[in-house]
């Protein structure tokens, strides 16, 4: 079968309907698309949408900043651990999978053993469908890498440097060190033997943020940790610094490809039990200048997690406590380098990310958060930021049988994530006791929710 953009023209009904203005004829709900009928309901979730289970035993999508769905919208790619309940050893490999929409298949593609419990092994899409990415290891020299692979051909090629993220061009690989990283917080790296994993001690000239050229292979460092620590605006102020231990961590583009963010990490091993873990967010052009904290080291110390880039590039959503005399997390927009910093939902939790063209924002939560029942589900929150109102559109097992006997590490993130049409939610969940990935259909309750005003 010839690989077609099947969801988009269901994504172009939605949106016809979204737009109805208000007073209008009742919207059209969009058709269910082609691929609804090959694959099980999820009918367990109390769901308020159309969802599907595309795949389960083990298995997991990615992260709530890359979906998981193709380029054409007919394949996902995904990763299945090896085991649930065992932190990954070095060498020990798991697969990377391939779901074909068209036809309700799924296919191994690949075994990798760059992998860890919270990203697997970073699998996501370039450009194409041709362009399939993960992360690996050469066990004879103990080197990660990255992988390009074109999952219908089998074709593949070894790539200098690591992949967190794909530029929105796809011609970039975008990456911190994530073998030292596990220094700082394990579930998002490659595992390498305890000899291999180096730390940084001080803000180092020689570990930093990396893009690797797709075009000619060549990976560079477009900003060291010592580069972020000097030159950053504000400039930060870090007590002790030269024994403290700085690592990267997460790197994304905006849509537009001009600016990434990241974190900078780091504790000081000499105080009790290595103390606190801080860290603060900053953004950067691509090239590594004009370096800014969007969130500064004091401001997180308060409290939050999980910053997105907004659809219009220049903000970023993030859980974040702002309001003096409580804990709570607001939902919080702030602009790249800081500034304009304003709570746009009172109620923070999970991963937020903001519909790519409509006012919604779409997250999940934690099982020990207020938000859930206390029964292993988690709320899927979609928000409506015209009105500050939301809609529980699910409730998402997250927890397996063994899930209380197991660190942080194993546990069940939803990371729910938009396609690029807007229409479709992916998301991870359990089913039968073990992983297993979701998709929700949001085109009938989009348009309704648009015309409703």
């Amino acid at each position: 079968m010839q690989r077609r953009t099947f969801l988009r023209h269901s994504a172009v009904l939605a949106a016809a309907a979204a737009v109805s203005p208000r007073g209008s004829a009742a919207p059209v709900a969009p058709a269910a698309p082609a691929f609804w009928s090959r694959f099980p309901a999820a009918t367990e979730f109390d769901a308020k949408v159309p969802m599907l289970r595309i795949a389960t035993g083990r298995i997991i999508h990615r992260f709530f900043d890359t979906s998981p769905i193709s380029p054409s919208g007919r394949y996902v790619g995904l990763f299945r651990l090896p085991n649930e309940v065992r932190t990954p050893q070095p060498g020990e490999a798991g697969e990377v999978v391939v779901v074909d929409l068209a036809n309700g298949t799924e296919k191994v593609v690949a075994t990798s053993r760059g992998w860890e419990t919270q990203m697997g092994a970073n699998v996501q899409w370039g450009k194409t469908d041709a362009d399939l990415f993960f992360n690996d290891v050469d066990v004879a020299t103990w080197t990660p890498f990255a992988v390009r692979l074109d999952p219908a051909t089998g074709k593949s090629r070894r790539i200098d440097g690591t992949v967190f993220t794909v530029s929105p061009d796809g011609t970039l690989l975008t990456s911190y060190n994530l073998v030292a990283s596990r220094k700082i917080q394990v579930g998002y790296g490659v595992v390498l033997p305890e000899d291999r994993t180096r730390r940084n001690v001080g803000p180092v000239a020689d570990d930093g943020l990396f893009v690797t050229d797709l075009a000619s292979g060549k990976t560079k460092m477009i900003a060291s940790i010592r580069d972020i620590y000097e030159r950053a605006v504000p400039k930060l102020q870090i007590p002790n610094a030269e024994r403290c231990e700085f690592y990267c961590f997460q790197i994304r583009w905006n849509r537009q490809g001009t600016r990434v963010m990241a974190f900078l990490r780091w504790h000081d091993p000499t105080e009790p039990k290595g103390g606190p873990r801080r860290l603060t967010l900053v953004t950067m052009k691509g090239d590594g200048s004009d370096i800014r904290l969007a969130v500064t080291p004091a401001q997180y110390a308060r409290g939050g997690h999980h910053p997105m880039w907004a659809p219009d590039g220049e903000n970023i959503t993030i859980n974040l406590n702002i309001r003096d005399g409580t804990k709570d997390l607001d939902i919080v927009r702030v602009r790249y380098d800081g500034a304009d910093m304003r709570s746009i939902h009172p109620v923070g939790s999970g991963h937020p990310s903001q519909h790519p063209t409509l006012p919604f924002v779409v997250t999940d939560a934690y099982t020990h958060e207020p938000l859930a029942r206390g029964d292993g589900t988690v709320p899927l929150r979609l928000i409506d930021l015209r009105t500050k109102t939301e809609t529980a559109l699910a409730h998402v097992l997250a927890r397996r049988s063994d899930s209380a006997k197991l660190t942080t590490e194993f546990r069940i993130d939803q990371h729910p994530v938009w396609d690029a049409t807007g229409r479709f939610l992916t998301f991870n969940g359990v089913h039968n006791d073990t992983r297993s990935v979701f998709i929700a259909d949001l085109g009938a309750w989009l348009a309704q929710a648009m015309a409703r005003g």
